[in-house]
């Protein structure tokens, strides 16, 4: 042992509690603004069924109709690793995987939509398939067929269509309230946002439906759809969407990238509306920095290719949806929508094989941190959150196993959580 150094200082102890003071303010501030991932699962895709086709079977139906495709197009492991490019060590593990899923849960979030998959109808039908809606997803949940979350998406605060959209949002979210509540994974939908007072009017409206039924403030949250240029560069020059975050109270769970109403507006061709535009990259960063430390989860797009037809076709299909959904991972959009049944195997063939091949690395990086063991990347505590979030969301989908993961890095699900969120929990939310 060297030589004891004496310590010494110059100011006295009023002057940090001074500054302590003054920042007391910045503190709540950004307690309150930026609380952190909410620690909750985050689906790994959105599914939309228009409101007048959903059924008490659409879930098991898309599932069926998944495997049908599997089986006719890539009915082994080889086959489907050929056509997407999936690593030869990763075909059999991988097509197991998405076989087993589309088994068991097809689908991790569904949307009833009542906006543009629905469209125009009479209020007296529109009434009634909401109230259907509502019916169906209940009892989905009472006997457990139901998806993780399910959900709703009204029409938008505009003038033109902002009375059928309130209708039915009172419609549906009352029918819940009749046949015993609301399910914990209930999800809200607020679709083409262009002004943060939109925000406001919609937080208005829950509040007045907590209030009306003694449900606590706060209760219903939603997801903020992202599709005119507005929303991301507001009039003034301001990032509208961080405005809507704030517009929100806390009640926002997520913002969605709509593709095809984004790309419109902004003027892109028909031919070259897609994810991966420079336009969507752009609208999806504003949003990705708008979100980060809110809580608020960030959502792709979709793609509007579907794998129909001969095989040939269906294959060039899959590796179009295959590649942006591994696009979209690395940039850490880890959810996107799937219009068609046809979409299911490639998203989770994506998500799976982005899970599986790095989870040696990344487990092997976490245990080495814990231990302190060091090694050829010298990691951080927030890395050390960054493993821990990617090992489980990779075990949420099913890409990994808890078992795998505890004996890679001998942790066990308890300590991953503690690593990437002190608020990460169960399913008990008002969004994903």
């Amino acid at each position: 042992m060297g030589q004891q150094e004496k310590v010494a200082t110059s100011l006295a102890g009023a002057v940090s509690e001074e500054i302590s003071a003054s920042l007391t303010a910045v503190d709540a501030e950004l307690a309150r603004r930026y609380p952190g991932d909410p620690g909750t699962r985050q689906p790994v895709h959105t599914v939309y069924v228009p409101g007048d086709t959903f059924t008490s079977g659409t879930i098991r139906s898309w599932g069926d109709q998944a495997l049908k495709a599997l089986d006719e197009h890539a009915p082994d492991a080889a086959s489907f690793a050929t056509a997407l490019g999936i690593p030869d060590e990763l075909a059999v593990p991988v097509h197991e995987r998405v076989r087993a899923k589309l088994e068991r849960e097809p689908v991790e979030d569904l949307r009833i939509d009542f906006e543009d998959g629905y469209g125009p109808r009479p209020d007296a039908e529109e009434d009634e398939a909401a109230a259907r809606a509502a019916r169906l997803v209940s009892e989905a949940y009472e006997n457990g067929t139901a998806a993780p979350y399910m959900g709703i998406r009204m029409k938008c605060m505009e003038a033109a269509v902002r009375d059928r959209g309130i209708r039915t949002t009172d419609v549906f979210l009352t029918g819940l309230m009749r046949a015993g509540g609301l399910p914990d994974g209930l999800v809200l939908t607020l679709p083409k946002v262009t002004y943060p007072e939109q925000v406001t009017a919609f937080v208005r409206l829950l509040e007045a439906f907590e209030q009306a039924h003694g449900l606590p403030a706060g209760r219903l949250g939603f997801e903020i759809q992202i599709e005119t240029s507005q929303s991301i560069l507001a009039a003034d020059g301001t990032a509208a969407v961080a405005r809507m975050i704030d517009a929100a109270q806390s009640r926002a769970t997520g913002l969605h990238y709509g593709t095809f109403d984004y790309s419109a507006c902004v003027g892109v061709s028909p031919a070259y509306q897609a994810g991966d535009h420079p336009a969507a990259d752009h609208a999806k960063a504003v949003m990705q920095v708008a979100a980060a430390g809110t809580g608020v989860r960030v959502s792709d797009g979709s793609t509007n290719v579907l794998p129909v037809g001969p095989t040939h076709q269906v294959h060039d299909a899959w590796r179009l949806h295959y590649g942006l959904t591994r696009r979209a991972l690395s940039r850490a959009y880890y959810q996107g929508w799937d219009m068609h049944p046809g979409h299911l195997p490639t998203r989770y063939a994506a998500v799976y094989t982005f899970y599986r091949e790095g989870l040696e690395q990344a487990a092997g990086r976490l245990a080495a941190y814990v231990a302190k063991a060091g090694g050829d990347v010298m990691d951080e505590p927030a890395t050390a959150k960054a493993l821990s979030g990617y090992l489980l969301r990779g075990i949420d989908c099913g890409a990994l196993d808890a078992a795998e993961v505890a004996r890679l890095t001998g942790l066990t699900r308890a300590d991953l959580d503690a690593f990437a969120s002190p608020r990460r929990g169960g399913l008990t939310v008002t969004g994903p």
